[in-house]
């Protein structure tokens, strides 16, 4: 069986090589789109993407800071392969559409996306909904469950109010790192 596999004798050493090659670029692509930083919890990995700062800035600004991250917000929370999954599928589109300069300026969640941030806005805050002693929890858990959306009265939070790349001129973002190594500077 592993023998059918193999290249004839005097193609082993340009497919080795070939190989080689493909294995290492694929390694250098992953290193230099930061890929792993992807696989993390860590909001600073949103802003790879410099479309992102204004989200991340309102985000830092805002009371759900101390408590949740944008995966905690973004990703659904139902089983790690779902969430991984989303991560995945989310991460290749946004590359695509960065990639291919087609992203918006003004970013909008998908429904896909504001059906995850529901999900996990009730699953956070689920205590708060069902605390019959709060009057108007009572009347927002009836709202969720009539179907409405949490951001449709909380549209706000946790971004603010986010309506252009200009909307935080003086907002301090994380700076990328350099992917230049340190002996090619020298």
């Amino acid at each position: 069986m592993l023998k059918k596999l193999l290249p004839p004798p005097g193609w082993r050493l340009p497919v080795i090589i070939l190989l080689g090659f493909f294995t290492g670029f694929g390694f250098l692509v992953f290193y230099l789109g930061k890929a792993h930083s992807y696989l993390s919890d860590r909001p600073e990995a949103c802003v790879n993407c410099h479309i992102m700062a204004p989200q991340y800035v309102t985000w830092n600004h805002s009371s759900h800071r101390e408590k949740a991250h944008c995966n905690d917000c973004h990703v659904p929370h139902d089983n790690v392969f779902s969430k991984y999954f989303f991560k995945a599928n989310d991460g290749l589109r946004h590359s695509f559409l960065f990639t291919l300069r087609k992203e918006r300026q003004v970013i909008r969640i998908l429904q896909a996306g504001a059906d995850v941030v529901q999900n996990n806005c009730v699953r956070c805050h689920e205590k708060l909904l069902t605390d019959p002693r709060l009057e108007a929890s009572v009347a927002m858990y009836r709202a969720v469950r009539e179907g409405r959306r949490c951001a449709e009265c909380h549209r706000e939070v946790p971004h603010g109010r986010v309506n252009s790349l200009s909307s935080v001129p003086y907002a301090r973002v994380p700076v990328p790192v350099s992917i230049t190594p340190v002996w090619l500077k020298k």
